[in-house]
């Protein structure tokens, strides 16, 4: 595991981009985890600059989204699939049929199938080569709440009311938050060869420190990066605030060798 601490959100974007611009580089073919929120955004952007400037390829790349809300129509402007279509992909040379995000209206008797479908597609894919994550105030990643099996596959759950609540803004009234989501598992993100997990806002530090700093416990399930061999979280200085070792992360970024920066 990696901390690497930025100034600001622009600048651990434009670095993560650098990551992913590298492994596209050296892997046309890379599969791609994707996150939504407002965290990927700036990154998102970043990227489509490279793709337009630079000529970074996305038309071999196969990507994957971590999760979706369920009891959503296909259209409803807060679906994650209209998100991805809005802030990458329309701007992007991704190819549609390479593009997997879960259903957002699936009848309740098809879910359990839809969810070890999703898995199938993921094995078939070859496995997912980088992950983007975000995390929640509590230490949540994708939309595996806290007390989720550090084991879990993709499955439905139950979103708690601080989630909902934080994903109120998206929506045009807290009442039309669905309840329940699709979304990978702890098991899932952990099977990704490489992690970037991003960060900004002193709303995050408590979750960070914890995740980093604190012990591995399913109550604060980014904490499981733990475990990960090439998990690097790229923070702003405001999330990083409560991290009792930055002098330490710092040192290690700034000593690193030519040849591992991307």
């Amino acid at each position: 595991m990696e901390v690497i601490i930025q100034p600001n959100p622009e600048a651990a974007s434009r670095l993560g981009a650098r990551y992913i611009a590298r492994l596209l580089r050296e892997k046309p073919h890379a599969v791609l985890g994707l996150a939504t929120g407002s965290t990927p955004l700036k990154l998102y952007a970043e990227l489509i600059r490279l793709h337009r400037e630079e000529g970074l390829d996305f038309s071999r790349a196969t990507t994957f989204n971590l999760d979706e809300y369920l009891d959503l129509p296909r259209d409803h402007a807060a679906t994650y699939r209209r998100f991805m279509e809005e802030n990458l992909f329309r701007h992007v040379n991704l190819r549609p049929e390479r593009t997997f995000i879960p259903q957002s209206d699936l009848p309740g008797e098809k879910v359990a199938a839809y969810c070890e479908a999703y898995e199938e597609e993921i094995r078939r894919a070859g496995g997912i080569d980088l992950q983007i994550l975000g995390i929640g105030g509590d230490g949540h990643i994708g939309f595996n709440e806290p007390s989720s099996s550090l084991a879990s596959r993709t499955r439905i759950k139950t979103l708690t009311a601080r989630t909902r609540s934080d994903n109120a803004p998206f929506f045009a009234s807290p009442a039309e938050v669905p309840h329940h989501v699709i979304t990978m598992g702890i098991g899932t993100i952990l099977e990704a060869r490489e992690v970037l997990l991003f960060a900004f806002g002193a709303g995050k530090a408590d979750a960070i420190a914890a995740s980093i700093e604190g012990p591995l416990t399913s109550f604060v399930p980014a904490s499981s990066l733990q475990l990960h061999r090439r998990a690097r979280f790229l923070l702003d200085e405001a999330a990083a605030a409560k991290l009792t070792r930055q002098d330490y992360y710092r040192w290690v970024f700034d000593q690193k060798p030519l040849w591992q920066n991307p």
